[in-house]
């Protein structure tokens, strides 16, 4: 758990959800904490894998539909804490099988629990705010690229966090998160096209940077916060 001091009190948790320190993703999700950083906020970093979350669900963590002020476990509730203590939430993850990986999916099936996130009058969730950074291996001229967005907005801004409560949800897509090009031909094959290096690779993950840069931007100007 990560905590870097800002003399502002808006807080954001930004979640990564991947295996390895070392990915895209990660990376990602450290430059979006710096951006939300100058921006004004105190940033939680919640690295999913790294605290060892396990996504499985629990006989503790189950919902009983009987009784929203169950208990959960320990470890679910010390994920609630973080998730109420936040203005923010930005979840950061690559995309797969158009949707988040089990990692992301099971911390929102164990903490955004009946009686937490859902189930009352008055959400526990409401008027927060929710950024969605997925990094997709498509490319952007990829007919699948539109899609795939619609899909995610439906299912993660729709479906989890308005239902939530929360007041403001996006999904920035990040498309040619690959070193090796994908996209799916006419007739449904997968193309893989040959990896870059040297400038061209340096020039293509600036690029990069520079997307998802401009997706929390986008994201912080929506709610009227100066980036």
């Amino acid at each position: 758990m990560t905590h870097r001091s800002s003399s502002n009190d808006r807080t954001a948790l930004v979640v990564v959800a991947h295996h390895r320190a070392d990915s895209l993703t990660a990376h990602t999700a450290r430059r979006t904490a710096g951006r939300l950083e100058a921006a004004g906020y105190r940033v939680d970093l919640l690295d999913l894998h790294a605290e060892g979350f396990d996504p499985r669900m629990t006989t503790a963590d189950q919902p009983d539909w009987g009784d929203r002020e169950k208990a959960y476990s320990d470890e679910a509730r010390a994920h609630m804490r973080r998730v109420l203590d936040a203005d923010v939430v930005v979840a950061v993850f690559p995309v797969y099988w158009q949707s988040v990986p089990a990692l992301l999916k099971g911390w929102i099936d164990r903490v955004w629990n009946y009686g937490f996130a859902y189930g009352r009058s008055k959400p526990r969730l409401a008027g927060k705010r929710m950024l969605w950074l997925g990094l997709a291996g498509a490319t952007a001229d990829d007919p699948i690229t539109e899609a795939m967005h619609a899909l995610l907005e439906t299912s993660l801004s729709e479906g989890i966090a308005s239902y939530c409560g929360f007041s403001h949800s996006a999904v920035g897509l990040l498309t040619d998160a690959e070193e090796r090009p994908q996209r799916v031909d006419a007739e449904g094959g997968l193309l893989v096209g040959d990896a870059v290096a040297g400038a061209e690779r340096e020039a293509q993950y600036a690029d990069f940077d520079r997307r998802a840069r401009e997706a929390v931007e986008k994201f912080l100007a929506a709610e009227g916060v100066a980036a």
